[in-house]
């Protein structure tokens, strides 16, 4: 049996779940999300905890079974509290503006680089160069996140591009002058 399968999900104070067949649904302030289970599990809410009960033994429903509890367990910490990713941008020049369902990103490029924002995320530029994408969903925030630094990874000569916060970059020596 899964060991991550088998915790209970610890549910806060205003948020409601609703378990219909193989279908999980928690709403809470930040917003609504549901999850689809495989027939091998099933899940309950009790007394301010929900969990998930694995009912075949084979390999592959064991490994599901520690898989979707903590599906559930990011779609109620989500709509709780919700999730966020920060991302610096370093170089000369190099800006982000939002403006409505676009983000406009300057990376000296001769165009500047326009990335449609997704429903369900929430982009907030600070002094130019900082952006705060914020979600309720775990894995869309991190892959806006991905493909926002996709555009200009930080490169290890200079350092120039987008990087996580606090992302550490192994720099490299440059060229060296060589005397005679």
């Amino acid at each position: 049996m899964s060991r991550v399968g088998r915790k209970p999900i610890p549910v806060p104070a205003g948020v409601k779940v609703a378990i219909e067949g193989n279908s999980v649904s928690v709403e809470g302030p930040k917003g609504k999300a549901s999850h689809r289970i495989p027939d091998c599990l099933t899940a309950s809410f009790t007394e301010g905890t929900l969990s998930v009960e694995n009912c075949g033994k084979e390999r592959q429903n064991r490994a599901l079974h520690g898989l979707h509890r903590t599906l559930l367990d990011n779609a109620v910490t989500g709509v709780h509290a919700g999730f966020r990713k920060e991302l610096e941008i370093h170089g000369v020049g190099f800006r982000a503006a939002a403006q409505g369902k676009d983000l406009t990103l300057n990376l000296g490029f001769s165009h500047p680089v326009v990335y449609p924002i997704p429903d369900g995320i929430r982009i907030t530029v600070n002094e130019n160069t900082k952006l705060l994408i914020e979600g309720i969903d775990k894995c869309l925030v991190g892959q806006v996140a991905a493909e926002i630094r996709r555009f200009y990874p930080p490169e290890p000569y200079k350092g120039k591009g987008v990087r996580y916060a606090g992302e550490a970059i192994r720099r490299k020596a440059g060229k060296t002058a060589q005397g005679k």
